[in-house]
């Protein structure tokens, strides 16, 4: 059997990392996803979706994250019941995270360390040997060009 479900929306709600008794962190939020089609003359409409994180990846989306931000999720899809505050039963489907990724959304703020991944900054590439010793690119010109016999000497 097959479970995947694959998300793209915004984040709805201020994400608040918690930890269970276990010692694992959680995190849940709300996906709000734009539908692919818009009735003439309506708004677009959305759907809502319940989302649900463990562990390191809770920790890495409530890190780089934050509401209103573009998001995209993959995982599986479960349901769970439970018995409200009227003793009614309710049952609750949601996307358990198996990874996150950023949608490569401009950050919104002004903040001069930020760039395209919204605030996050990957660390600078390692001052290897290798990277040491690349040439150096320098702009060409035609006569970097040998001229060849007739076409016929091509295969193709």
């Amino acid at each position: 059997m097959y479970n995947k479900a694959i998300l793209m929306g915004r984040i709805c709600n201020d994400l608040e990392l918690k930890t269970v008794p276990s010692g694992a962190s959680v995190l849940s939020f709300r996906l709000a996803v734009d539908r692919s089609y818009q009735i003439k003359g309506e708004e677009r409409k959305a759907d809502f979706f319940n989302i649900v994180a463990w562990r390191s990846t809770a920790e890495f989306i409530s890190r780089y994250f934050a509401k209103g931000r573009m998001i995209l999720v993959e995982g599986e899809l479960q349901t769970r019941q439970y018995i409200d505050k009227n003793g009614s039963t309710q049952n609750i489907v949601e996307l358990v995270v198996n990874t996150a990724h950023f949608t490569g959304e401009k950050a919104t703020n002004s903040n001069s360390n930020s760039n395209n991944y919204g605030g996050y900054n990957p660390p600078p590439p390692a001052n290897t040997a290798a990277n040491a010793a690349a040439p150096a690119i320098s702009s060409g010109s035609t006569s970097d060009f040998v001229e060849t016999g007739s076409d016929d000497d091509y295969p193709f």
